[in-house]
């Protein structure tokens, strides 16, 4: 056995690889539940009644703190703050979506953290084109009264392509 001194250093270690593990596992419930509720507002039959996309967007703003930023990009625009994100979220953009976040990067550091994610989402337009969404979404986060919520969240578009069509030739090795 060692000295109460190796013995405290030694708890303190294992509280912070603890907190560590607890922080990344929240993060990917947290990006989770995001996902699950961004395609919530749709059916395959097109978005949902307004109230139903109302009560949505109010649980998606819940998920990122009073000042954050959702950015978007192009046609998806920018959000500041909890009431325009949620606001965001009121107007749907497209028919459907099904978003698939992969290959999380997560790093933390004390209450705050960072996270890249690749996401892929099949998604139909409002004019009902099938199309494949592939991009890279750069996340900030904070804990926030021992919640993680997001601070920014900022999708960087790789590519949109006709479902149909694919996104061009692999050339052979």
């Amino acid at each position: 056995m060692g000295n109460d001194a190796d013995v405290a250093a030694r708890l303190a270690a294992l509280e912070e690889r603890v907190a560590a593990a607890e922080a990344h596992a929240a993060i990917l419930d947290l990006k989770s539940r995001y996902g699950a509720l961004a395609d919530a507002r749709y059916t395959r039959r097109g978005p949902r009644a307004q109230p139903e996309i109302d009560e949505v967007a109010e649980q998606l703003a819940a998920l990122f703190t009073p000042d954050a930023v959702w950015e978007g990009g192009g046609a998806l625009g920018r959000a500041e703050g909890r009431a325009a994100i949620r606001e965001r979220f009121r107007r749907p953009t497209l028919h459907y979506s099904w978003h698939f976040f992969v290959k999380p990067e997560i790093v933390v550091s004390g209450d705050r953290a960072r996270g890249t994610w690749d996401v892929l989402a099949m998604i139909t337009t409002l004019e009902g084109r099938a199309m494949w969404m592939v991009g890279v979404e750069h996340d900030e986060y904070a804990r926030v009264d021992g919640r993680w919520l997001h601070t920014r969240m900022q999708l960087e578009s790789q590519l949109m392509a006709p479902h149909d069509r694919g996104w061009g030739s692999v050339p052979e090795r």
